[in-house]
């Protein structure tokens, strides 16, 4: 009996040890806040690893570079706006229903506080670490892009859509659906809008663009 209370002593006093994800969850949520409450440049490595719970060294071992933590955190809206499209309920829906669902998941990604905030950022930084305008386009532009072209290809192979040119076409639905409102809210104009705005301006658009393509 005392022999087990020594180990159950013991085994109290031992660090929980995080696996590298859960970690990098961790740092990428830390990097997050001092990215938009102080901008890239002036962002704090040691104030990252503070927040995160972690040292600089386990931080540049998973993030060798101030970009890679701002890759990440892109990669990760990203990653969020594709759970949000459930694959397989999305290939049942008809086109309108289909179209009306990736449009409102687009749209609460792009149109988030959060990723206007980032897109602020983006823009005021570009020019000094042109870097970070390359990771931005090509995982969070050409990712949510390549996403929805696929859609628009599938549609046109099921003979249910008329395109010339799916890739172009994706583009246009895609500024149709954000450009205004984001621009807007990037501009501190507007506020970012609702979920029930987004909806709504995804029926709208979707409307539109079915009256020109659907057989």
């Amino acid at each position: 009996m005392i022999e087990i209370q020594l180990i159950e002593k013991r085994s109290r006093g031992r660090p929980q040890i995080r696996c590298d994800d859960d970690t990098k969850s961790l740092i990428i949520e830390a990097a997050d806040t001092q990215f938009r409450e102080n901008g890239y440049a002036a962002a704090s490595i040691n104030a990252i690893a503070q927040t995160a719970g972690v040292s600089t060294k386990t931080l540049y071992r998973l993030f060798p570079a101030k970009a890679d933590l701002l890759s990440s955190i892109i990669s990760d809206r990203i990653n969020r706006f594709f759970l949000a499209l459930d694959q397989s309920t999305l290939a049942t829906m008809d086109v309108r229903q289909g179209l009306e669902r990736l449009l409102t998941a687009y749209g609460m990604l792009t149109m988030s506080d959060d990723t206007v905030d980032m897109m602020r950022l983006i823009i005021a930084e570009s020019d000094r670490f042109p870097e970070i305008a390359k990771s931005f386009y090509e995982t969070a532009i050409v990712g949510s892009n390549a996403v929805m072209e696929k859609w628009l290809t599938t549609q046109v192979e099921r003979g249910l859509i008329k395109l010339e040119d799916p890739h172009m076409a994706s583009g246009m639905l895609r500024g149709m659906m954000i450009m205004e409102p984001q621009r807007a809210a990037i501009l501190r104009q507007q506020k970012t809008p609702g979920i029930d705005d987004i909806a709504q301006r995804a029926r709208i658009c979707a409307d539109i663009f079915l009256k020109g393509c659907q057989v």
